[in-house]
């Protein structure tokens, strides 16, 4: 599709509402914390969340930050979706072309879920409101979520 032809069919685009959205983030959390925890039981055989002398350690930073980074940017990039995304037939594109998200775009929306989370998830509720429905994290990408056609 090029940008001609989105611009055209751009008005009838029907975005993913805020509850659509929602529920693929609890998706997502659900089935991303039984990966990165069977990650850690395989490759971390002492693997203890909760104990506060592992509280910064290397196991923490990868099961807790570098493991959810990378799947979520491999699956919008490679999919345009996450598994939860795809539960409830959504999926990400650049709000300019409707292709899928770049890899830089997949990052920067990826760090943007930080900046939507820190004002008490003020950034998040934002797409209930948006005309687009487009979150803090959406619009720093450039990205938006629509409900797949």
């Amino acid at each position: 599709m090029t940008y001609s032809d989105y611009q055209t069919v751009q008005p009838r685009i029907a975005y993913a509402g805020f509850f659509r959205r929602f529920a693929a983030l609890i998706l997502d959390g659900l089935l991303f914390s039984l990966v990165i925890a069977a990650f850690a039981f395989t490759f971390f055989d002492d693997y203890l969340p909760w104990t506060p002398l592992n509280f910064f350690d290397f196991k923490e930073f990868m099961n807790h930050e570098v493991l959810p980074f990378i799947l979520t940017v491999m699956f919008w990039v490679y999919k345009a979706a996450t598994p939860g995304k795809m539960a409830v037939d959504s999926k990400v594109v650049d709000a300019e072309t409707g292709a899928k998200p770049t890899v830089v775009q997949s990052i920067i929306r990826y760090v943007g879920y930080y900046v939507s989370a820190l004002p008490l998830g003020l950034g998040f509720i934002w797409a209930a409101i948006d005309e687009k429905n487009r979150a803090w994290h959406d619009l720093l990408a450039g990205t938006v979520v629509v409900k797949h056609a």
